[in-house]
């Protein structure tokens, strides 16, 4: 579904809210009203629809979203968790070979899924075979063989070394390391897995309702420990305004996304906490295959600095997220091992409308569509609004965020705008790999000697010297003007007064309630 929007008026005026009187009012003024509930069930409302194919690692979806269905169901080797970047889950321990071209992995005894059946090392095997999500071209062109050894012990083979082997397979940049029943699948099939999806995470489906919400229960036998809450729902909440309306009286425990008004709205209303998690996500304005063509604007770097110091990242900061997001002008996020802190963008309209006057653009120019995901909406009108004070007129086109991603990743906004984020896992070599290089999924053109310095850091043992390569590339980034970098955007929650621990920012990087079976109630 796609929404059409014209542009908004010209100056933002800190972003006006399409939120009706009444909501607003409610929003910042309603107290808490306790409801009869029972203390074994724990509600979540989520700001966007919850797919079935959510409900499969085979297909999992970059989109971070994806994980508050998957962290529930399913279970990996390994995965991040609390203090750990990469922690022993189903596989208790692994092994590298000294040439970095084998990695075992030895399986926990006793781990079952939710059916009762036991995770084998054919398991691992099938699921890796069968992944067909995010970066899985990325990580299956280095995969020579996966090989079952036994049961409990599996070995994969890379056809070179990749020192991103790890950091790729065993975080939520793929889910390929997160195992599904061979036996099972097998026998319903792709589609009736997703009907009745059965993973080794600690909670099994019970039922789930399209457009309403996704019911699960506690897993008794979860290998790491029985989860507090008996069961989870998963309700599906679109209009902001609602989710804290439901908050406020106790309808639910964790509203996601509360930005601007709807945030103050929380931190105003006694019994509730406001939640704030910087996770690794980047947005930024990516110009497709303009800036290589030589008759687009975008071509000249001029053009391209001058959007650039056209956006107030402050003003939206503080507008949409209260100033807990960390404005950037990098498209890699400051946290991420090998980033590179670049200068940041001064906000500068002046500046930006005298670099358009000598690209010769004068008077500005129509920059055609720009296109976004529709639940940004208020951050997107912002940025749309920033570029037409300088003279950079463009159409604002609000996408479904389903749909956007999949026009995004087919390349279908060659000659358009387009405000991209990258929120998956990983480091600054798999972010650059993705968007800056040849070859990336979402590149459309690239410079010879990046791709050159990216060619030699993949093979750099030391981390020393892979670290300047990297660092050399996104420098170069920065000073050609490759994007326009906005923000690193913090997630707002909203928690209910039941909630003893919401699970939110207990693992880094990771913006939603996690890991489940550590979420508790007060007694």
């Amino acid at each position: 579904m796609t929404l059409d929007r014209e542009r908004p008026p010209a100056r933002h005026h800190r972003f006006a809210w399409r939120i009706s009187g009444i909501l607003i009012l409610l929003a910042l003024h309603v107290g808490f009203v306790p409801t009869a509930s029972a203390q074994s069930q724990m509600t979540w409302a989520l700001q966007v629809s919850l797919v079935p194919a959510w409900f499969d690692p085979g297909e999992f979806s970059p989109v971070q979203t994806s994980l508050v269905v998957m962290s529930a169901l399913h279970d990996a080797l390994v995965k991040p968790m609390p203090g750990q970047p990469l922690a022993p889950s189903l596989a208790e321990s692994w092994q590298v070979s000294k040439d970095g071209l084998v990695y075992e992995f030895t399986l926990r005894s006793g781990v079952l899924f939710h059916n009762g059946e036991r995770v084998t090392a054919d398991d691992v095997k099938f699921s890796f075979d069968r992944y067909r999500g995010a970066s899985a071209k990325l990580l299956k062109d280095r995969v020579a063989t996966v090989e079952v050894v036994d049961p409990l012990h599996v070995r994969f083979r890379l056809k070179a070394p990749w020192p991103d082997f790890m950091t790729a397979y065993a975080t939520p940049l793929t889910k390929a390391a997160w195992i599904v029943p061979k036996k099972y699948i097998e026998k319903v099939g792709d589609d009736g897995f997703k009907k009745a999806p059965v993973g080794a995470g600690p909670y099994r489906f019970v039922s789930y309702t399209p457009g309403v919400e996704l019911v699960l229960d506690a897993h008794d036998r979860y290998w790491r420990k029985r989860p507090t809450v008996n069961r989870l729902v998963l309700r599906v909440v679109p209009d902001d305004a609602t989710r804290l309306a439901l908050l406020q009286r106790g309808d639910i425990d964790i509203a996601y996304s509360l930005r601007g008004p709807l945030g103050e709205g929380v931190k105003r209303t006694p019994g509730l906490k406001l939640s704030a998690n910087l996770g690794g996500v980047a947005q930024w304005i990516d110009f497709g295959a303009q800036q290589w063509d030589p008759k687009s604007p975008w071509h000249d770097r001029r053009v391209r600095l001058a959007a650039a110091v056209a956006i107030d990242r402050n003003a939206i900061n503080q507008a949409e997220t209260l100033g807990f997001s960390r404005p950037s002008a990098s498209i890699i996020p400051s946290r991420l091992e090998f980033a590179w802190s670049p200068p940041a963008y001064r906000y500068e309209p002046a500046q930006a409308r005298k670099l358009l006057a000598e690209a010769g653009y004068p008077n500005g120019f129509d920059a055609g569509d720009f296109n976004g995901e529709a639940s940004s909406a208020g951050f997107s009108e912002a940025v749309v609004n920033d570029l037409s004070v300088v003279g950079i007129r463009t159409k604002l086109r609000l996408i479904e965020r389903a749909a956007f991603l999949q026009q995004w990743r087919e390349r279908r906004f060659p000659h358009s705008l387009v405000l991209a984020a990258g929120g998956a896992f990983g480091n600054a070599a798999l972010r650059i790999e993705n968007f800056m290089v040849r070859g990336g999924p979402y590149v459309y053109g690239s410079h010879p000697d990046m791709d050159d310095l990216f060619s030699r850091q993949a093979s750099e043992h030391d981390p020393t010297k892979r670290a300047a390569l990297l660092q050399q590339i996104q420098r170069l980034a920065h000073e050609r003007v490759m994007f326009v970098p906005i923000w690193e955007p913090a997630g707002l929650a909203g928690v209910g007064p039941r909630v003893e621990e919401s699970g939110l920012g207990l693992i880094e990087y990771y913006p939603y309630s996690s890991p489940y079976e550590d979420v508790r109630l007060k007694k």
